[in-house]
């Protein structure tokens, strides 16, 4: 009987082991700066990974307000002193990813280390941030472009390790997240007609204030416009340069088209033309 059970069981661990992750050694957040969390059935593990680039905070053009905001917010929690969680919300391609992860090139030798976490990795937020209690270095969790659909529960984890459990974040972990969106969650005009019962939900309005609370537990917001013209080609102007390439007249004129036919002007639209111009260059 039991040579049979021991059998089974060794069948049982043979169907599960290719579903595990493999092993890595942990990270060496005295040499790695960055990473990504991953979640798996067993909890999750961290990935590390090297800078996507060299760019700097001052190098991201038409944005003064919200780099200094969020510098001065950044540089306040690595001195260990009262510092919020960041939302930074507005038009696509404004620069919110740009300046998170330049954060990093900026504050890297200060202590700053950055770990992205994907929207459908959230479920394990509680998980990591629990992980990075005690440590010795100061950890932004990033998550991009988040937004949630209305029937998505992965928002609950988040909301709960932003302002929920008993202990809070640990005093060594800020969260900062970019959106398109300042409520990160759909609003629909129904959502205004509190006076009426809504899908058979009797206090509807309790539901609206569901989707709001979120937000408003980011302490800082930043909000991002998109760029004017003389803005947009002082960014094209600043990234010809940065590759190399000289921005004359007809540089300014082919800025000018490329932008008309996106539709856009934005930062991302100005990194994009510089390097289509310098390439053809």
């Amino acid at each position: 009987m039991n040579e049979e059970l021991n059998a089974r069981l060794l069948e049982l661990l043979a169907r599960i082991e290719p579903l595990l992750p493999p092993e890595q050694a942990p990270i060496d957040w005295s040499r790695d700066v960055a990473a990504i969390w991953q979640r798996h059935a067993l909890g999750g593990r961290l990935t590390a990974v090297a800078p996507r680039d060299g760019v700097r905070v001052e190098e991201l053009v038409g944005i003064d307000h919200q780099k200094q905001a969020l510098l001065d917010n950044t540089r306040a929690f690595l001195r260990g002193r009262p510092a919020n969680h960041a939302l930074l919300w507005g038009a696509r391609g404004t620069g919110k990813s740009s300046l998170i992860r330049a954060l990093l090139n900026d504050l890297g030798d200060e202590g700053l280390r950055l770990i992205q976490v994907d929207r459908h990795d959230l479920v394990g937020l509680p998980t990591l941030v629990q992980s990075l209690r005690g440590s010795d270095y100061r950890f932004v969790v990033y998550c991009d472009d988040l937004s949630f659909e209305g029937s998505d529960d992965a928002y609950k984890a988040l909301k709960s390790v932003l302002d929920g459990t008993l202990t809070g974040p640990p005093d060594n972990v800020l969260l900062y997240a970019t959106s398109n969106r300042r409520h990160l969650l759909p609003e629909r005009m129904a959502d205004n007609s509190d006076t009426r019962i809504e899908g058979g939900e009797i206090h509807h309005g309790d539901a609206v204030e569901e989707k709001i609370s979120l937000s408003d537990r980011f302490g800082l917001w930043l909000s991002f416009y998109p760029f004017d013209q003389s803005t947009y080609l002082a960014a094209c102007r600043h990234w010809v340069a940065h590759l190399g390439g000289r921005f004359d007249t007809d540089a300014e004129a082919a800025a000018r088209r490329f932008a008309l036919e996106r539709g856009v002007r934005s930062g991302r639209a100005a990194w994009q033309f510089a390097i289509s111009w310098v390439g053809r260059q």
